[in-house]
């Protein structure tokens, strides 16, 4: 009795109809195998199938094996990202577009006071030791990355209520592509990510006037400028590519919430770090703290911080993993503030911009002007004096004062109703000399006995070229004249 007698499932597969000559693939020799192998697990289906022959069986039951004992492929088989550290040179590219690790990054302006922040203790009370040995146990036993999430993410974070949601492993669908920290890479995807809906913003169309700032693409729920990101490894996970993963989310993170504010003509104070990341494998817990700033290195271009802020061995004891889980609870509560006060700073603005809202007005009083530069008339302001005075603008001061009569008082106070023109000082000073000796007139004058007093207070007085008299100019643009009874 022959092989195919003995062994029927041999005989089917032989007795599968070949593909038609032209499209027949050559897969019968065994250095021919293995890539084609390859190229039917790396391509997409088409309309030519592989044929199913003794020696295509054993590769594919090769492969399958080769596959199931890979351990990386358990921590990858709930999603698939291509900011692996090793595979796909994301570090290198990373590193290019200004995304810096710790030990290339200027450490915050305010890292001590986040690090106060995330000490300090919480109005709640710690979690029973019995929490902790359940922890621990499950972390033990956890064999792949999504059953360390699972385990760890509700014994540590901190829910709130459903206006302020969380997403897990989901991608940043909506970041624009040229915004220079993600060139070349695919979208950031962290582990977990929590913030305000979009619809919080309403009736402030955020996306359309700050790009990027919702999340996820076509989605009106999208969590919108978030503030606090965060990887998970596995138990074989490697968490130095944890901490590049979260220093690219938090790069889109401080990119989103400086375009915010950048928006509304604002900006963070230099070294300021708003926003948190954290990775854990369950078994350390890291927090770290991003800014942006400008390359040192690079003009023009900004450079995205990474400063660690703490780090936490949660398995370690009882009293370890409550202080890691403190600390990831108050950056969790400070993102949540930031995210509502940077959305209440987006629509007081938009508010005002929309109905015309109040504005500084700034009042700029034209300055002096010098003598022999610009005509008195050139200046049209009329300014609301204390005493009557002439209505035209005075010249800057000199160093003496002019003896001052009473027909020359009264005037300038029939001359303060009128409209300043070039003709009004002829007009005024007509009773005394004419316009052509006033500067004479000025001069002789200038050893009159009240001098002395005047320079006494010469900060405070000023001279008039035209008139020959003394005046001081207020902050409110009025205007006081010195008469012989102030002496």
């Amino acid at each position: 009795m022959d092989e195919t007698q003995t062994r029927p499932e041999l005989s089917q597969v032989e007795q599968v109809p070949a593909n038609p000559p032209s499209r027949k693939r050559q897969l019968d020799n065994d250095d021919d195998a293995e890539p084609q192998a390859k190229r039917a697990r790396t391509t997409r289906p088409t309309s030519e199938p592989v044929r199913l022959t003794r020696q295509n069986l054993a590769r594919f039951n090769k492969i399958g094996k080769k596959k199931s004992s890979d351990p990386s492929d358990d921590s990858r088989s709930t999603k698939t990202k291509t900011t692996s550290t090793t595979s796909t040179g994301f570090a290198d590219k990373a590193r290019k577009n200004g995304i810096l690790d710790p030990h290339g990054s200027r450490l915050a302006n305010n890292l001590e006071d986040i690090r106060q922040q995330q000490a300090k203790s919480r109005a709640t009370a710690s979690p029973p030791e019995s929490i902790y040995n359940n922890y621990v146990d499950r972390v033990d036993r956890a064999g792949n990355e999504s059953t360390i999430v699972v385990a760890t993410s509700k014994r540590l974070l901190k829910e709130y209520p459903t206006n302020y949601p969380d997403a897990y492993n989901r991608a940043f669908t909506n970041l624009p592509k040229d915004a220079g920290f993600n060139n070349g890479l695919s979208a950031p995807q962290p582990d977990f990510v929590e913030g305000l809906e979009k619809e919080e913003y309403r009736p402030f169309p955020v996306d359309d006037y700050i790009p990027g700032a919702a999340l996820y693409q076509d989605d009106p729920r999208s969590i919108t400028l978030p503030q606090i990101a965060g990887e998970w490894k596995g138990p074989a996970g490697d968490m130095r590519e944890a901490r590049m993963q979260s220093a690219y989310g938090g790069a889109a993170m401080v990119h989103a919430r400086n375009q915010a504010l950048a928006y509304m003509g604002e900006e963070d104070p230099p070294g300021h770090a708003s926003v948190t990341t954290f990775t854990t494998d369950g078994t350390n817990l890291n927090l770290y703290a991003h800014y942006a700033a400008p390359s040192e290195e690079d003009e023009g271009a900004l450079e995205y911080h990474q400063c660690l802020v703490s780090t936490t061995n949660l398995t370690g004891s009882y009293e370890s993993f409550k202080e890691g889980r403190k600390h990831l609870r108050n950056a969790q509560d400070r993102a949540r503030e930031q995210s509502y006060a940077l959305k209440d700073q987006l629509k007081e603005y938009y508010k005002q911009q929309r109905h015309g809202g109040p504005h500084p007005v700034t009042e700029e009083v034209p300055s002096l002007p010098v003598p022999g530069t610009e005509p008195l008339d050139a200046y049209e302001d009329e300014y609301e004096v204390v005493e009557p005075q002439p209505v035209y603008q005075p010249t800057p001061p000199t160093s003496s004062k002019p003896k001052h009569s009473t027909s020359h008082h009264s005037h300038s106070h029939h001359s303060h109703s009128t409209p300043h023109s070039s003709k009004a000082p002829s007009s005024t000073h007509s009773s005394t000399h004419s316009s052509g000796g006033k500067r004479k007139a000025s001069s002789s004058q200038s050893s009159h006995g009240s001098s002395g007093h005047v320079s006494k207070h010469r900060s405070y007085w000023k001279k008039d070229a035209m008139s020959g008299r003394y005046y001081h100019k207020h902050s409110d643009g009025t205007v006081s004249w010195l008469d012989e009874e102030d002496e």
